[in-house]
């Protein structure tokens, strides 16, 4: 219940910071090339990427002539695949995600280069697992459940800035472990995100 206040509080703060400050806010979307690293004691598993997206919103807040805060609040899917002598499991989760990047915009005239960094929190609202052909609900919830739900981590990326346009690449380093350890506390399980993405902005140009 503590992450749940904790993921509503941030997003609360996300949802009204443009009001609040009268700045820039915007559109984004993009693609995910996402993986979850898994271990249970000192076994292993080589995890292979699957796609997913990325859209939401997001704000700028001018902290000195070059330096700003991007907050957010993005549906974002994540998962990954794992190949296991000759079975193959996908696990595909729903994420409500609000990241808070420092943003670094180096002005070359016709375009700007951005570099950004920040924490994230994300909070899981639905998921399956697929394998062999047979699909089943994800539960998060529970002291049997399959997965936490709450994540946390850190972000890291560069990109441009032309006109009232972003384009950037990005990593999501999951700090969070989504295993449900109540059972058996060697499984480690966390995300890890690649991303590109466009963004819109409107006004404070």
């Amino acid at each position: 219940m503590k992450s749940y206040k904790l993921f509503l509080i941030a997003t609360l703060i996300v949802s009204i910071s443009p009001s609040i400050f009268g700045q820039t806010f915007g559109i984004k979307a993009g693609l995910n090339l996402a993986t979850m690293s898994y271990k249970d004691g000192s076994l292993s598993y080589d995890p292979t990427a699957i796609a997913g997206i990325n859209v939401g919103l997001i704000s700028e807040i001018a902290i000195q002539e070059n330096l700003f805060l991007q907050p957010g609040i993005l549906f974002s899917t994540k998962g990954s695949q794992y190949t296991i002598s000759s079975y193959t499991t996908t696990i595909t989760t729903s994420n409500i995600e609000v990241p808070i990047n420092l943003m670094y915009k180096h002005d070359l005239g016709s375009l700007k280069l951005l570099g950004f960094a920040g924490p994230y929190l994300g909070l899981a609202v639905g998921g399956k697992t697929k394998s062999d052909g047979i699909s089943q609900d994800i539960s998060f919830s529970g002291e049997n459940r399959d997965m936490n739900s709450f994540d946390f981590g850190l972000n890291i990326g560069a990109g441009i800035e032309v006109s009232n346009f972003q384009i950037s690449a990005q990593y999501g380093f999951g700090l969070a472990n989504l295993a449900n350890t109540s059972n058996s506390s060697s499984q480690v399980l966390k995300n890890g995100v690649f991303g590109v993405s466009v963004a819109y902005l409107f006004g404070g140009k």
